[in-house]
């Protein structure tokens, strides 16, 4: 919401809570062995260690692509590391089902903690009972508990088992499901849109309905949107003044165009200061300036409000938009710009409180993928903790069956919007072409990334990629070796502070069995290099270069070591789940890319044949100190 009083006014209207983010001081990251956390404690952490936050607020797309779309743009906003996200639920429980599958899946996928809004205009009890189950069995621990409007075309009532006021559905959480949740309520520094500003209700009467909300057991208040610092500073000092002693957090929507701006702030009767105003009638010609002075305003309105001491976190009203927010987050310098803000290499999921929470090592082989090694091992029973160990131990649980989860391709739309990305390659030399424009930055992504942003330590190693995909190795996974990073490096670093952090270079990649035979042909002039090879046949051997007694045990490619703490290893490679994974990537092949193009169509063929007739191959240099993964294939390619 936009509004807080207004669940859905339109799409483009429709309020939006977001993920909060601590300061530059020191970032509150999710912690290893992180899982579903109630905001309330969260937000108490950064009070005792003074730290700033924001956090982001979303709503449900209408459409299939806008939904892929919203996943997308949530997983790069999550870089900030806001503290938490919320998404709206539509007027009556309109977007009920929705809603509760985008928490359920940033949750567990993206690994931010999520906050539901929950109405209950027009809902009987019975449906907000089945919200909040249904936000429970997803592992959300946290409601934005709203009274909201009723759906387009209706008029506001009270079922007859369900409420009349937030104050009642707090209450009714509470009685319910005690601490389970933790519960934010809306706060209206203005007067709500149909209270006092049309005589209605007083202030005070209205400070007194908040109190009702606080004392039946709201932990926090998010406010309406709003243009006037300072008399929501005045409304703020009021709330203590009359013993509503919970945090308060300043919604802050940022002035994205003048169409819009005019529509939320007369739909909400929002107060604009005659500077605000003057200045957006004297820029609405021209989109590019308005959007910018609604950077510039917003970051002047956090300022002031930080300045205060009056308020510790920032909520953002996002309308599932994300350069005017970032930029406002950007210019705060809210998020440190030069070191590293990761609790790890991949972020860990916070879906699940009993399952995942010790979980902080991974195959290095579902990077690009994490989307889809989590549904894969969703329902494990345990996780590797320290160690990944033996795979095959029975308390990891198999990981055979796969899924190939965030590959897309489920709707027409979706395929055709793929098939704009990779094309219809005539020839392996057009395949090829695709790996490096990827690399390049002309494609957003391979069908075997699930991100579109390329992880910054990729670019230390584009040139000898991009020449390797020139030559026929199309890579899929990588890292530079590192030897001893301090952990706040922006690029590489990973962990608590004053720490350090250590990998082996790695590339994983497709390539015709010339290029394998050639590899491991002179596998014995470059002892440092561990290999594995496999056709996409599950009935074909394994190829290796490991000798017997090394070849199933796991090999840690990444690991940090850290004061007071034992060493992590985060990522490994592991040769029980190199056969799993090899099956799930050689299917990348056809029943994703393939899959968008016509059928008996020349790319077909091609796709086909290289799904037939290539190797997975993933070569880890030992040497993290001095080694150079890529020589061999300078001695390979010279004789080719």
């Amino acid at each position: 919401m936009s509004c807080l009083s207004a669940v859905a006014v339109a799409s483009s209207a429709s309020s939006v809570l977001a993920n909060g983010s601590p300061t530059p001081v020191a970032a509150v990251v999710a912690k290893k062995g992180a899982s579903a956390a109630r905001i309330a404690d969260k937000i108490a952490q950064c009070e005792r260690e003074g730290k700033l936050f924001f956090s982001f607020e979303y709503f449900p797309p209408k459409t299939d692509t806008g939904v892929s779309n919203l996943y997308e743009r949530v997983e790069r906003m999550a870089a900030y590391e806001p503290l938490f996200c919320d998404m709206t639920w539509g007027a009556g429980g309109s977007t009920s089902d929705l809603t509760l599958e985008l928490v359920g899946n940033i949750q567990q996928f993206l690994g931010l903690d999520v906050m539901m809004h929950l109405t209950c205009t027009n809902m009987p009890a019975g449906k907000v009972v089945m919200g909040l189950e249904g936000a429970k069995a997803r592992g959300c621990r946290n409601i934005l508990a709203l009274r909201g409007d009723p759906p387009a075309g209706k008029e506001w009532s009270k079922c007859d088992d369900g409420f009349e006021h937030a104050t009642d559905l707090v209450r009714f959480i509470r009685e319910k499901f005690g601490d389970y949740f933790s519960i934010g309520v809306a706060g209206y520094p203005e007067g709500h849109p149909s209270g006092y500003l049309d005589g209605k209700l007083t202030l005070e009467q209205e400070m007194a309905f908040l109190k009702d909300k606080v004392d039946a057991g709201a932990d926090f208040i998010i406010t309406q949107m709003f243009y006037d610092v300072e008399n929501f500073l005045q409304w703020v000092s009021s709330c203590r003044a009359a013993g509503i002693n919970v945090p308060i957090l300043p919604g802050i929507l940022p002035i994205q165009n003048y169409g819009g701006f005019k529509r939320m702030t007369g739909f909400c009767k929002t107060m604009i200061p005659p500077a605000v105003e003057a200045r957006m009638e004297e820029l609405k010609d021209d989109e590019a300036a308005v959007k910018e002075y609604g950077i510039t305003l917003g970051v002047e309105m956090c300022k002031r409000m930080i300045a205060s001491k009056l308020v510790l976190g920032l909520h953002f009203y996002t309308l599932n938009l994300e350069k005017s927010v970032l930029s406002i987050v950007e210019r705060l310098h809210l998020v440190p710009m030069t070191e590293a803000i990761r609790a790890l290499p991949w972020r860990p999921s916070t879906a699940s409180e009993k399952r995942r929470g010790t979980e902080d090592v991974r195959p290095i082989f579902w990077s690009n993928r994490p989307k889809s090694y989590i549904k894969r091992t969703s329902e494990w029973d345990n996780f590797p903790n320290g160690r990944w160990g033996v795979s095959e131990s029975p308390a990891f649980g198999d990981i055979s069956h796969h899924h190939l989860a965030g590959s897309g391709g489920v709707t027409p739309e979706l395929k055709q919007a793929q098939l704009q990305m990779w094309g219809e390659p005539r020839s392996v030399a057009d395949v090829e072409e695709v790996f490096v424009r990827f690399l390049e930055g002309n494609i957003k992504r391979l069908p075997w990334t699930e991100s579109d942003v390329l992880s910054p330590e990729t670019g230390t190693i584009q040139g000898p990629l991009k020449w390797l995909n020139k030559h026929g190795v199309l890579t899929i996974n990588s890292q530079p070796r590192v030897n001893g990073a301090p952990s706040s490096d922006k690029c590489f670093g990973w962990g608590d502070k004053h720490g350090f952090v250590y990998q082996k270079a790695y590339l994983e990649f497709f390539a015709s069995e010339k290029i394998v035979d050639a590899l491991f042909a002179h596998a014995s002039a470059f002892p440092s290099l561990s290999m594995y090879a496999a056709r996409a046949d599950l009935s074909a051997p394994i190829r290796s270069n490991v000798s017997d007694t090394r070849s199933s045990r796991a090999n840690a490619v990444t690991w940090g070591v850290f004061p007071d703490a034992e060493l992590v290893q985060p990522t490994v490679v592991d040769p029980t789940a190199f056969k799993a994974w090899r099956e799930e990537a050689f299917d990348i092949w056809t029943q994703v890319w393939a899959s968008c193009t016509p059928d008996s169509s020349p790319a077909r063929q091609v796709l086909q044949q290289i799904h037939d007739t290539y190797y997975l191959i993933n070569i880890v240099d030992n040497d993290y100190v001095a080694g150079d993964i890529f020589r061999i294939f300078t001695s390979i390619f010279s004789e080719l």
